[in-house]
């Protein structure tokens, strides 16, 4: 019998996600690696667009 829609045993969460959970985490590492790969690139570095565009300019200088 549930008593306002609560279990007698809870519902695992982590164990049957955690493939999920791992992947997820990898993808949005390896964007980030990516975009921080671009913004650094020589294309895009003067482009006025980028907004690290001063900051890598003050790299450049030194």
């Amino acid at each position: 019998m549930a008593f306002l829609g609560l279990r007698k045993w809870p519902v695992p969460v982590f164990k049957p996600m955690w493939p999920f959970m791992i992947a997820g985490s990898l993808t949005l590492y390896l964007i980030a690696k990516a975009q921080a790969s671009n913004i650094r690139s020589a294309e895009y570095r003067n482009d006025p667009r980028n907004p690290y565009a001063a900051q890598l300019a003050k790299e450049s200088i030194h």
